[in-house]
């Protein structure tokens, strides 16, 4: 009688894990559409900036778009803030439906804006307002998603499924690359120039009014529905620093030199290798592609060694790596004519904060509680990014512009180094972690 209830367990154990699996799928590819929309704007700055600020040097005309990049981050806390605390009370679904909504008209905005010639000012203008939309968005969507991915996930392969949010981030910035290159490929440069710059942001936000519908079908969590049928106390900004303060501070200073490496070898990465490097756009724009692909394809691969080993030793590898290799990595960049010897240079930079990438969003979920994760993993996060994260491409363009480029590197280095001192400090969350809900 007792090989009865095992058996009749075994498909509802098959039907959980598939609702899992297409949770994380659909979860998976919302998010990858979210980073699409906001990496556009990165990928794309080459050729969009003379259109919103017409005069000035390149360096100066990137270092305006770079502004109105870091604007955009701005948003980002109080995107967290408000959209955390959202999706805590009324649901993880409901916090990836309302984010994908406001990253579409922000990229509508974009596509549709007439240039600096046409409306004076107002063209800026309108690209800040885009911006600050589109933060807004960013902001809700990497606690939700990152609250979303590790709560659907299982214990024993938690590092693993949640990896894919960084998978998704980067395929959306890989996406945003490949688009680049078939435009350079299929258009005039002329063209692509004066209006063909505007083509990708259409693509997003018609690809976010797919994922919308898609997040509308999407589960719930378990973890969510646990803690409003027990009764936890609601989500809020004073409850996070009164009841969660060590593990608040912690977020912020464990992502602060993740993030801004990741800026720095990813985002930053493109305009370093024409404005320094002297690469052509083109080329750049292929060693960034073909990079951020193995890049991507490393993440389950590092998520799943950290439910073997645990958390902390990925992020201690990175962190001393970076310490001992940005500095070389990107003086050494600096002299190269080679397109191999750039583009290994750059792996090696990516392979070093895959450590951090993998997991970061894991371990933030596995400090706090269910009633207070989505605000817990978000708002200090979104703090740090708009500090380092967001920051980064200006700051070093500002190093350049001030003839001192090289302050930059040391600059990555030291910030890694502050993280890499509250890594060896931190506890293993993969075995104390605070998901119980399995």
């Amino acid at each position: 009688m007792a090989a009865l209830p095992q058996s009749s367990q075994a498909p509802a154990q098959v039907q959980l894990s598939r609702s899992r699996l297409k949770s994380i799928i659909g979860g998976s590819t919302g998010n990858m559409v979210e980073w699409f929309d906001w990496y556009v704007y990165a990928a794309f700055a080459l050729y969009f900036a003379p259109h919103f600020f017409p005069s000035g040097d390149q360096t100066a005309q990137l270092l305006s778009a770079a502004a109105v990049f870091a604007v955009g981050f701005i948003m980002r806390p109080i995107g967290a803030w408000v959209m955390g605390i959202y999706a805590d009370r009324r649901g993880r679904k409901a916090g990836l439906t309302l984010s994908v909504t406001l990253m579409c008209l922000g990229s509508l905005i974009i596509a549709c804006t007439p240039d600096y010639r046409t409306i004076g000012i107002a063209a800026p203008a309108l690209l800040v307002v885009a911006r600050l939309m589109q933060g807004l968005s960013v902001g809700g969507e990497y606690g939700a998603s990152a609250t979303y991915l590790s709560e659907m996930a299982g214990r024993e392969r938690r590092g693993f499924f949640s990896s894919f949010q960084y998978v998704t981030l980067i395929s959306g910035q890989l996406l945003a690359i490949l688009v680049l290159l078939f435009l350079q490929a299929v258009m005039d440069a002329v063209d692509l120039e004066q209006w063909g710059w505007r083509i990708p942001f259409v693509i997003g936000a018609v690809l976010a009014v797919v994922v919308f519908r898609l997040r509308r079908g999407l589960a719930e969590t378990e973890s969510f529905k646990n803690a409003q049928s027990t009764g936890a106390p609601q989500s809020g900004f004073l409850q996070l620093l009164r009841h969660h303060p060590r593990e608040t501070a912690l977020v912020m200073l464990l992502t602060a030199g993740g993030t801004l490496a990741f800026y720095a070898y990813s985002i930053y990465m493109q305009k370093f290798l024409v404005n320094t490097s002297g690469f052509s756009k083109e080329v750049a724009s292929q060693i960034n592609g073909i990079t951020l692909f193995v890049f991507m394809c490393l993440q389950p691969v590092a998520g799943a060694l950290s439910d073997r080993i645990g958390r902390k030793p990925l992020m201690v590898g990175f962190g001393v790596a970076g310490v001992l290799f940005t500095y070389p990595i990107f003086s050494t960049l600096e002299q190269t004519k080679s397109p191999l010897t750039a583009g290994l240079l750059v792996m090696a930079a990516l392979v070093i904060v895959t450590g951090y990438t993998s997991i970061n969003a894991v371990v933030k979920a596995e400090l706090f509680p269910s009633h207070i994760r989505a605000l817990g993993v978000a708002l200090p996060y979104a703090l740090a990014n708009t500090l380092f994260g967001g920051t980064a491409e200006y700051v070093a363009l500002r190093f350049k512009d001030a003839g001192w480029e090289r302050g930059f590197y040391w600059y990555v280095t030291a910030m890694i180094g502050i993280s890499l001192v509250v890594y060896l400090r931190m506890r293993d969350t993969r075995d104390q972690s605070l998901i119980h809900e399995d």
